[in-house]
């Protein structure tokens, strides 16, 4: 009988994150029964949850702007990758300011708590951190975008973005500490989190591989490119593997082992994966969402134990609004990550120009006739700077409008005048003409681009990620675009590009009304043509492993 040992499942090694100190309100030591005892009023945690939720939606990591500022660096990166990475440290510039949040989704608050075994606190955790969250969301320029149900197939917006999920466990590792990490996970990034059940056919370098690169090309850039990408291969069970693959994405799991332990069977990292895998997402050829080399920033790749019958694989990412931030409680006070305040020192010398020559401009107020004709003219990938109106409207309108038609209405005017953007705006600020208004995923309205476009609407439409061959086939038919635009820089749209919104139609949904908006120099580019020809759909064809794209 083998000797008994014991590992954590995830042994995570020793903390070296800068912290910044919110000061020491509601924290007190106090002894007990001879013993010392940290004491944490609530006061404490709603403080810590209210400012890590204004400083991830503001700011970021030193690390993965400087990621940005490679791909500018980079000779091997395409003009498309530099646009992107360019127009990402801008908007880190501009929502660092803390008025516009880096993206318009300001997304969903996960917390995640380390209880030391002699920290005392009164009342329910739970309630503390919600109020801080709480406090944030209906303070800060966020938007709400949690849905309550009220019914099992009706919901109606909470109007504060809670409920929060919130999970605390007890930590014997750090008795007298009070360990957090909290995430803003918006619905593009938490939309391309998977789980597989795979067999031990898998479990090999060459068919790992082709399994691989055929999820990856699925994954597309409607969250966000350039990733953090996380796969965690094996677990004690499913809920298990998808909870390590999004802790491993924030780079929560860095200080793993790398290697692993036959009797303990705990979690590693395997360092040599990820550099192969990095090199995979480098020839697949979708770049930083529009051609190149920059699909991500780096990969982390997690091996757990399983079960012999059972090979659960997760795929979870961090897109390029990476919020989130640890924290922590001690004697000596309340600690917050330390994100970088100045993300104008990773701005380059460069400009736009020196980026792409080939920028067409596009105006939207012309007659649609014109705008379709104007963009017949180019070829899917062209850049294109796009001035004048937009109608905005996003799922629930396009289901109300489709509603409204099945049942005898006319097809609303607009949307066949002008260009439809799906996006739903942040709150916006005093003495701004917007808040954070970037676009949101362009899959979940597929299903009515036939329709509308059969009857004369919807001709031109612009949000993120790719689409389905319907919608080719729909824009081939019908002669319709679609025009991607850059996922993340919400804050930059809104201060630079965004001059006037005005709500237009279905005001009652809230930041899913149908908005009309001005803008000048939006940045897009043509993804899906008048011909059938599809960006995405040459990308996503199978690669030969070990070969480079022709």
């Amino acid at each position: 009988m083998p000797e008994f040992t014991y590992s954590d499942l995830l042994p995570i090694g020793a903390d070296t994150t800068k912290y910044r100190n919110l000061g020491t309100e509601g924290v007190e030591v106090i002894n007990l029964g001879g013993r010392d005892f940290l004491t944490i009023a609530p006061v404490a945690l709603e403080k810590l949850s209210s400012t890590a939720i204004h400083d991830i939606s503001h700011y970021l990591r030193a690390e993965h702007l400087a990621q940005l500022e490679n791909i500018l660096k980079d000779p091997e990166s395409s003009p498309n990758d530099r646009f992107v990475a360019l127009d990402l440290l801008k908007n880190a510039n501009i929502s660092a300011g803390g008025i516009l949040p880096m993206c318009q989704d300001t997304g969903t608050a996960l917390v995640m708590g380390k209880k030391g075994q002699i920290v005392l606190t009164e009342g329910k955790d739970e309630v503390a951190i919600s109020q801080g969250i709480y406090d944030a969301y209906t303070t800060l320029n966020l938007r709400y975008s949690q849905m309550a149900p009220t019914t099992t197939w009706e919901e109606k917006n909470t109007g504060n973005n809670l409920p929060a999920q919130i999970e605390i466990f007890a930590d014997s590792d750090h008795a007298d500490e009070y360990n957090f990490l909290f995430i803003a996970k918006g619905g593009g990034s938490a939309n391309k989190t998977f789980l597989y059940q795979e067999t031990k056919a898998v479990l090999n370098p060459t068919s790992f591989m082709t399994w691989l690169d055929e999820k990856l090309r699925s994954i597309g850039t409607a969250a966000c490119p350039p990733y953090h990408l996380a796969i965690v291969i094996g677990g004690t069970s499913a809920e298990h593997t998808v909870k390590t693959a999004k802790l491993a994405s924030t780079k929560y799991l860095d200080s793993l082992p790398t290697s692993g332990n036959a009797q303990t069977g705990h979690g590693f990292r395997d360092i040599e994966l990820e550099e192969k895998v990095l090199e995979l997402t480098r020839e697949l050829g979708i770049g930083a969402q529009f051609g190149g080399k920059y699909f991500c920033h780096d990969v982390r790749v997690v091996r757990l134990p399983r079960h012999g019958a059972s090979l659960p694989i997760a795929i979870a990412l961090s897109c390029s609004a990476d919020r989130q931030a640890k924290a922590k409680i001690t004697k000596d006070g309340i600690f917050l990550e330390e994100l970088e305040r100045d993300p104008a020192r990773f701005l380059p010398e460069t400009t736009d120009e020196h980026l792409e020559d080939d920028v067409v401009a596009i105006d939207l107020n012309q007659p649609m006739e014109s705008v379709l004709s104007a963009l017949s003219a180019h070829p899917v990938k062209t850049r294109l700077s796009l001035t004048g109106t937009l109608v905005v409207a996003r799922d629930l309108a396009h289901a109300k409008i489709k509603e409204l038609m099945e049942a005898g209405g006319q097809m609303p005017k607009y949307l066949q005048d002008y260009a439809i953007y799906y996006a739903g705006p942040a709150k916006t600020p005093a003495g701004y003409a917007s808040g954070s208004f970037g676009p949101t995923t362009a899959g979940r309205m597929d299903s009515y681009v036939e329709y509308f476009q059969a009857r004369g609407g919807s001709k031109v439409m612009l949000a993120k990620g790719n689409r389905s061959k319907a919608v080719t086939d729909a824009c081939a038919n019908h002669g319709g675009f679609y025009l991607g635009s850059i996922g993340g820089p919400a804050a930059r749209l809104a201060q630079d590009c965004i001059k006037k919104v005005e709500v237009l139609d279905f005001e009652e949904l809230g930041m899913e009304a149908v908005w009309k908006i001005d803008v000048v120099d939006f940045p897009a580019f043509i993804v899906v043509d008048d011909k059938g020809n599809d960006f995405f759909a040459e990308v996503s064809k199978p690669l030969m492993i070990g070969k480079k794209p022709t």
